[in-house]
């Protein structure tokens, strides 16, 4: 039987560092090649010398490295993982993501060299030449990467760009899910794949044990709050990505100010916001339809009321709403704003998504009063929200992307060892299938049924299809997926086909033979004479098989459309009744016969 291992190297009951390795039919696929946000050591990335043990290169071992979205979590090792270790083979991302994924790279190593001196880290140019290296694929395109590997997109909503994958080798198969909600929102839509039924789905699962609220009630919450704060002189901080969550919040923040005519300043910072909006331009065909159909009267990204953020701004005096990067507290601007704002309890900071373990918002929200930052600890006296306006599936939302792509087996990544469990459980029993959530480095082999893809000829699938109709009307028949289907096949050429027997016959140039099958039925002491005998024959034929038209002729009956027939012959001497079939119409040809013989003294 075939078989399916999967590896996790990163978000194995963890979220972060996503980087996940299957093995199918003989190829090697690695699922997304993230960085650990909680991590500064060499934790922060996927542990490669797992594959490395075998002494073969990355290159020969790995067929196909595929990207979901531009998020660090999921594309912040590549340049590491090609540049540094030395990975040279296929690599797969969506035209939004290749053109995103190289400013937050070059974000991350001005971080991580230039601030905080670390060293043995990737350079600028080697991000450069590791997105030589990207083939792009776009929504619903199948790209072959060999002659038995096969890869398909489908929009996964999340961030501008992400995708979800469709990988098929041979007659196995296996979906990656990435990050995706299954929710639209105001520039966004909703994940979407179609009934695949693949061998295995492999899903995030950040919010395994969320059900969200009404999104309208956390929206109104949301803008009453940050109100409340401004309207007695606090500062609201609302750490987040730069694409994303960010311009979500910020079509909503600009729709309430306008509405509102409100005058309070609101920042972004600076250059990011102009940098996702030209993304947004370029590839507005990756939004909501809303976002779509405005477009050409009015940019919804070009925003009135959102000013680029100046660093001197941190201490002026005054209500303000701040964006500032990153989105979890974990470096950057965000971090360093949250530092002078922390022990003012007139402000306030908001948390719209998932904080990784480790990081300072992870700490803050655990409900930290006291936080050692840079060496010297910081009160935390501003009042802290979690409103969750995070781009994930929710529990309902997972389920759902179940229903929708119908698998086989199941497998949770990208989440908390606890929740996992709980999903788990639910998803066995509500479909039946195994569900599986290994942790990092723990191998999960999937049995999978062999599975043999063949040609149907034209001719023989015609007549398949005729056979699903009644043979009174033009109706389907109530189940015709279960009607069987009966032919040969033919392998040449390394080709499967599936013939009909007159087709498979001439494929190999042999002679077609009938078998033809009697059986003898004695009449004793009868009273007929042979015209009248075989009358009397027809009509208890006919009263027999109701559904066939019945002919006579030369002392014999025939079920007409079929090769049964019963002839009378010996009359005079010894009266026999021979039925004659041939092989195709054996089922019948045995039925005529059982039933002649019960019921011969109708015909004596």
């Amino acid at each position: 039987m075939a078989e399916i291992k999967v590896v996790p190297l990163g978000a194995g009951q963890d979220v972060g560092r996503s980087c996940i390795l299957v093995s199918l039919g003989g190829k090697n696929v690695m699922l997304d090649c993230g960085m650990h946000m909680g991590f500064n050591d060499e934790r922060r990335f996927p542990d490669f010398s797992y594959i490395t043990e075998s002494g073969r290169s990355l290159t020969e071992h790995i067929d196909c490295l595929i990207i979901s979205h531009f998020h660090l979590d999921h594309c912040g090792a590549l340049p590491y993982f090609t540049e540094m270790c030395g990975y040279n083979g296929p690599i797969l991302m969506t035209h939004p993501t290749k053109a995103i994924s190289p400013i937050l790279l070059e974000d991350y190593r001005k971080i991580s060299v230039e601030r905080k001196g670390e060293q043995n880290f990737f350079t600028s140019q080697m991000i450069k030449d590791c997105m030589k290296k990207v083939t792009t694929i776009n929504l619903h395109q199948t790209i072959k990467i060999d002659s038995a590997l096969d890869v398909k997109a489908y929009y996964a909503g999340h961030v501008l760009g992400a995708a979800m994958v469709l990988v098929t080798v041979g007659g196995q198969s296996f979906v990656y899910t990435g990050d995706y909600n299954m929710t639209p929102d105001r520039h966004l839509g909703s994940a979407w794949i179609d009934k695949c039924q693949p061998d295995l789905l492999i899903t995030e699962s950040t919010y395994a044990t969320t059900i969200r609220d009404s999104k309208r009630c956390r929206e109104r919450d949301f803008l009453k709050k940050i109100n409340e704060c401004l309207e007695r002189n606090g500062k609201v901080l609302i750490p987040v990505f730069a694409l994303g969550r960010a311009q979500e919040l910020c079509i909503l923040l600009e729709t309430f100010w306008d509405r509102m005519n409100l005058k309070y300043p609101i920042y972004f910072s600076q250059g990011l916001a102009e940098k996702a909006n030209h993304y947004y331009k370029l590839f507005i065909t990756w939004t909501n339809q809303k976002i779509r159909n405005t477009f050409v009267q009015r940019n919804m990204f070009e925003f009135k009321h959102i000013k680029p953020f100046d660093r001197s701004y941190i201490d002026q005096p005054g209500p303000m709403v701040v964006f500032a990067t990153p989105g979890m507290l974990h470096a950057g601007l965000s971090l360093q704003i949250f530092k002078r704002w922390a022990d003012d309890e007139k402000n306030m900071l908001i948390m719209p998504g998932y904080c990784v373990a480790g990081t300072i918002g992870h700490k803050v929200l655990s409900g930290a009063k006291k936080i050692e930052i840079d060496k010297k600890m910081v009160n935390v006296r501003l009042s802290v929200q979690y409103m969750s306006f995070s781009a994930h599936a929710d529990a309902k939302g997972i389920m759902q992307l179940l229903r929708q792509a119908a698998p086989k087996n199941v497998m949770l990544v990208h989440g908390e060892a606890s929740k996992m469990e709980f999903l788990k459980q639910k998803v066995m029993k509500e479909f039946g299938v195994n569900c599986f959530m290994p942790a990092n480095g723990e191998t999960v082999t999937i049995k999978t049924p062999p599975t043999i893809p063949a040609d149907m000829s034209r001719l023989l699938f015609k007549k398949t299809l005729e056979s699903c109709y009644s043979p009174d009307a033009k109706r389907i028949c109530p189940s015709p997926s279960v009607a069987p289907v009966t032919g040969l096949l033919v392998m040449k050429n390394d080709s499967i086909r599936m013939l009909d027997s007159s087709e498979s016959m001439s494929e190999v140039g042999l002679t077609a033979h009938t078998l033809t099958i009697s059986t003898t039925l004695t009449v004793e002491d009868h009273a007929h004479t042979p015209a009248h005998f075989v009358d009397q024959l027809a009509q208890v034929t006919a009263k027999l098989l109701p559904d066939h038209v019945i002919s006579c002729h030369d002392n014999t009956v025939a079920l007409s459309g079929t090769s049964v027939t019963i002839e009378v012959v010996n009359f005079e001497s010894n009266p026999e009744m021979l039925v004659n079939w041939n092989i195709e119409d054996d089922s019948l040809g045995e039925f005529v016969c059982s039933s002649l013989r019960r019921n011969l003294s109708r015909l004596l």
